[in-house]
Parts: C-alpha cells; structure tokens; sequence
C-alpha cells in the first residue's frame, strides 16, 4: 500500500524550514507551492516567502499583486502569520552578488564588461546558480520561518544541484586559468601560447575576435575572488539542501511523461541524498458513481437514445462512461510511480473545472493537498 503524504503536518513542522517543488512543465509546481506557502501562513501562523523561478505571471495574478520581482513583496488579506512573494530576477541576481563582494569601483568594471553583460543573462547554468544565491539571501536574512521554493520546468528543475560544480568547472577549466593568468600578468593570451597553437588561437581570434578574448580575460581577472565566494556560498546552499529543515516534493500529474519525470527527479534527489519527502500528483479526476462501469453507462445511454426518451439522462451516463474511462487511464499512469517509488508517500489533489485565479482558488487547493487520505 502506498504511504500517504501529511503535507499539513510537514508544512506545520517548525523545523522545515525550506520546501522546494520540483517537477516537469505544466503539472501546477507553481500553483502548488502558491497553496502551500499560504496555508503555512494562515493554517500555521507561519512567516513564510515563495519564491518561483518559473518565469510563468500566474503567481503574481493569484496572490492578488500587480507584479513579482526580485523583491519579496506582502501579499494582503492573508491571515495569520505572514506571506510574501518573489520572482528570481537572474540578472539583477547576479549584480547584487558582484556589489555586496567587490568595491564600488570593481563593480563598474564588472557591469561594464561585455562579456559580464552576456554571462548574467544567458549563460547556461546562471539561472540554476543564481536561484541558489537567492535561496541562500532568503535563508541568511532570516526574516522568515519556511522559504517555498518553485523550480523551473522539466529536467532543468534539478540543475541547481549541478550549478555550482558546472560553474567551478568552467571558472577552474584550462583556457579561463590561462585567461585569468595572462589578465594577472598584463600579457596577451596569445602571447602565452606556444607556436604549435597558432592554427588555433587564429581560429579563435576568427570566430569570437580579439576583443572578445580580452573582455573573458578582463572578466576572469575581475570576479576571481568573487567566483571563490560563489563556490564556498554554493557549496553551503546545496549542504543545506541536504539538511532535515529542507523537504523536497515532486509535482506530478497522472500523464505518461509528467509520471515518467517525477520518476527521474525521486531517483536523482535520492542518489544525491536530498531529503524527498513524497510526490503530490495534480489534476486527478474521480467520479462519484464508481460503482457504474462505463460500457453499462454507455449501454443505458443507447437504450434512452433508441426510446427516444430522457435525453437528458443519456447524456449525463455518456459524460460520467468518459470520466470512468479517463479516471482508469490514470490510475494505470500513476501506478507506474507506484510500482518505481513505492516508499514515496503521496498525496493526490483532484482536477478543478477552471484554472486558479486568485487567493480563495489557492485555499481550495491548500485544502485538497491537506485533505486525509
């Protein structure tokens, strides 16, 4: 039998300090950690932030304010403890970490830097990476008692566990080191290569220019001492991942390719020895005759239609004959986390008629991931 997930209990827990929703796209992460955030708050008297790094809007929509930024922002009309929200802003991020570790006057040449001003917005790996330095702003302030935390979509939901081990490869790798050293040195890089390799630095040179080259080397200088802080601060973000005050849940919905992620990120969180405390699956339908199959729904339908009596009725028996069938096609899909997972507790929240709006919609889901099993 499957062990069903007490969210209420773990969200009330004042020793869960971190909760973070990782999932693939589209399975409600986001509404997810929307509900939990304000039912930490009004149900537990909590002080709780939900930070998304999904660039999705609805969030902001939902907690009735205008916007999300970098900012954590009070979202009114909540009772008792405190709800606040926030949405990574990578690049404004990265800044605040340049500025807090370098002189005003290393600052402006790191900002002015083109290769800086490339790397912040769209290097591959700064958003995972900067989603760590905001985790570890939220949790270093102290100003809250849990930080819920929305992942991207996919299998990018899990890249901040790789963030800082990518990073330090790239900033320890060969070409930055010479980079760096030929910066140190006032040399040119190219100065410093061998005879053997002018077919490659003239291929460089070609395709990413010379100037190119100095801005990295420029650039590399600059955040040296920075980059160490980064790692050391990342290292102590991804510890603290694996600390019992952080909790991990992984949102589902009963769809072959949602169930078949979640079996990836349970399996990863595992091997990375993350504290996963059980998998929320979205969007499920039910239905409350069950014990009317659908093929004696769809039998009753045809003989009303053929008496030519009680339309009305034969309709509804087709509607609930196609739930029936939706409702076995997804049992058959989750029972694939099942059998992959089967100490996972879990929790199902069923499908609702409209999307969520606002922050009584959020209430209703709150109840549903609360409900008893």
């Amino acid at each position: 039998m499957i062990p069903s997930l007490d969210v209420d209990a773990l969200i009330g827990n004042p020793c869960t300090r971190v909760v973070v929703c990782c999932g693939s796209g589209g399975v409600g992460k986001t509404t997810t950690a929307a509900s939990l955030a304000l039912r930490a708050a009004e149900e537990h008297g909590r002080d709780t932030v939900v930070l998304t790094i999904d660039p999705a809007r609805r969030l902001a929509q939902s907690l009735g304010l205008a916007e999300l930024d970098n900012t954590p922002r009070r979202v009114d009309k909540v009772d008792g403890g405190r709800l606040d929200a926030m949405m990574l802003d990578m690049k404004r991020t990265f800044d605040e970490v340049v500025l807090s570790h370098t002189t005003p006057e290393q600052a402006a040449e790191i900002f002015s830097n083109p290769f800086y001003q490339a790397m912040s917005g769209t290097f591959a790996g700064t958003q995972e990476y900067m989603a760590m330095e905001k985790l570890a702003q939220l949790r270093a302030r102290g100003d809250w008692d849990l930080i819920v935390v929305d992942t991207p979509p996919s299998r990018s939901a899990l890249d901040f566990l790789d963030a800082p081990a990518r990073l330090a490869r790239f900033l320890d790798g060969r070409m930055m080191r010479l980079l760096t050293a030929s910066s140190r040195g006032g040399h040119s890089v190219f100065s410093l290569m061998t005879a053997s390799m002018s077919f490659f630095t003239r291929t460089i040179n070609k395709i990413l220019g010379g100037r190119m080259l100095t801005d990295i080397a420029t650039f590399a200088a600059s955040l040296d001492s920075t980059f160490g802080g980064f790692r050391t601060r990342a290292e102590a973000t991804y510890r603290a991942l694996q600390d019992p005050q952080t909790a991990f849940l992984v949102v589902a919905a009963p769809e072959p390719d949602a169930i078949r992620e979640a079996i990836y990120f349970t399996r990863r969180l595992t091997e990375e020895r993350m504290p996963l405390e059980g998998m929320v699956l979205n969007r499920s339908h039910q239905v409350s005759a069950a014990g009317i199959s659908a093929q004696r729904a769809l039998g009753a339908a045809e003989g009303l239609a053929e008496a030519g009596v009680d339309t009305f009725t034969a309709d509804v028996l087709r509607v609930h004959a196609r739930l029936t069938t939706t409702v076995a096609t997804e049992e058959r899909i989750a029972a694939r986390y099942g059998a992959a997972c089967p100490q996972v507790p879990q929790v199902r929240v069923p499908a609702f008629p409209t999307d969520v709006h606002d922050l009584e919609d959020l209430r209703k889901v709150a109840v549903n991931l609360t409900a008893p099993a």
